[in-house]
């Protein structure tokens, strides 16, 4: 498993577009609502905004795209609403993988995935076999996701593989827990967007998104398309990455 040195050690290089973008998908419900509509019909639309977003980053040269579908807080919501999140996850992964496939871009799934029914998780081990060759773009997709799971499973892991470090705890480092980090085959987030005008990570990424920008729309998820995202990414373009640098320090390395 190749894993990549953490922001606060290494310093990622700076560009007009984002390597890897992470998005939290919020505004579904509402979006319905407001139409009068059932929040169901928002998840379905929804899933349009994903595809779409997909499409455009891939176009845009986004290396990794991140998005938060289902968090493991999410199980708190009306039964008949996460049924119906499932049944969408399900329809998703039937439809969506030979397009995916044929636009070389790689699926993964990241998360707590024990807790899905059996016909889920196949389809999201068939559809990880079948993308994995493809480089263009890598898609992950977190499903019953949180960053304090992440952390946490992520120390269980190295301790289990490691118990001396139990007795040596000063030898346990950065790079020994971000390997085992459920997205340990990615660089963490250079550009993180919320939809919905939440302004609040949620638990999303908790260990990532140290050091990537945030962006906060008022968008819905339904309504986001490439004009939005493109608005992220000229805001992106536009932050100095300093790092802990100055901006002094910024400019002569890229003058460099």
């Amino acid at each position: 498993m190749s894993t990549f040195t953490s922001s606060t050690v290494a310093i990622p290089g700076a560009g007009a577009i984002p390597r890897h973008v992470a998005i939290i998908m919020d505004g579904n419900g509402r979006w319905a609502t407001a139409r009068r509509l059932p929040r169901v019909a928002g998840h379905a639309r929804g899933v349009e905004a994903v595809r779409n977003t997909v499409e455009a980053c891939a176009r845009r040269g986004v290396e990794y795209l991140t998005l938060f579908a289902f968090s493991s807080e999410n199980w708190r919501r009306p039964q008949e609403e996460v049924s119906v999140l499932m049944r969408l996850f399900i329809s998703a992964l039937e439809r969506e993988v030979t397009q995916l496939q044929k636009n070389g871009i790689r699926l993964r799934v990241v998360g707590e995935l024990s807790a899905f029914e059996p016909r889920l998780r196949e389809l999201i081990t068939q559809a990880e076999a079948r993308t994995a060759g493809n480089e263009r773009m890598t898609l992950t997709i977190a499903a019953n996701y949180g960053g304090r799971w992440d952390i946490l499973q992520a120390v269980q892991t190295a301790l289990c593989e490691q118990p001396e470090l139990a007795r040596h705890p000063e030898r346990f480092a950065e790079p020994t827990l971000a390997q085992h980090l459920a997205m340990a085959y990615a660089p963490e987030p250079d550009l993180f967007i919320r939809t919905g005008g939440e302004q609040r990570i949620s638990n999303f990424l908790l260990w990532q998104l140290a050091y990537t920008e945030l962006y906060f729309t008022d968008v819905w998820w339904p309504d986001f398309d490439a004009a939005a995202l493109d608005r992220a990414i000229e805001s992106y373009a536009t932050r100095e990455r300093r790092f802990g640098r100055t901006s002094a320090q910024v400019t002569a390395a890229a003058s460099g």
